[in-house]
């Protein structure tokens, strides 16, 4: 079973001062990041780790709404957000039990929250939806990058 597990840092959260929230310019401390490879280690030594990345803060990014069914770039940050992911983690696990036990080691700083989902495998879905999903230049590129990675 695959989960992603989405860091949601106190810092992009809703009532905390624009004075805290990281700019454009930002990066993590030194620690804090010692702190994570660790635990990207752990994860790493189980055998479960399969992505992570950090993100840029909102301030460096842009969405693309479609409100009148037309795409339209809005260059962040986003006032109206209530919460923000700063970075993620994939790993692959045998249970939610599992994925909960990995995401409570998480080292989150006080006021963090973890949000943890499950991927969908393509035998979640119905027949009819797996026949549309079905594409094979897609799933070439994907098997293309991961070789890229070994």
């Amino acid at each position: 079973m695959r989960f992603m597990m989405m860091m949601i840092p106190r810092i992009y959260q809703p009532g905390i001062p624009d004075s805290e929230k990281p700019g454009p310019g930002f990066a993590p401390p030194a620690d804090a990041v010692e702190r994570m490879m660790k635990y990207n280690e752990a994860l790493a030594k189980a055998g479960v780790l399969l992505a992570l990345d950090g993100l840029h803060p909102v301030a460096n990014g842009f969405r693309v709404s479609f409100a009148d069914g037309k795409p339209k770039v809005t260059d962040g940050p986003f006032i109206e957000t209530k919460e923000v992911v700063g970075g993620y983690w994939l790993i692959d696990v045998k249970s939610k039990e599992e994925a909960i036990e990995w995401a409570k080691q998480i080292p989150a700083d006080r006021g963090d929250v973890i949000e943890v989902r499950q991927i969908f495998e393509m035998e979640d879905f119905p027949e009819d939806v797996q026949q549309a999903a079905n594409n094979p230049t897609v799933e070439a590129q994907l098997e293309k990058q991961k070789e890229k990675k070994l």
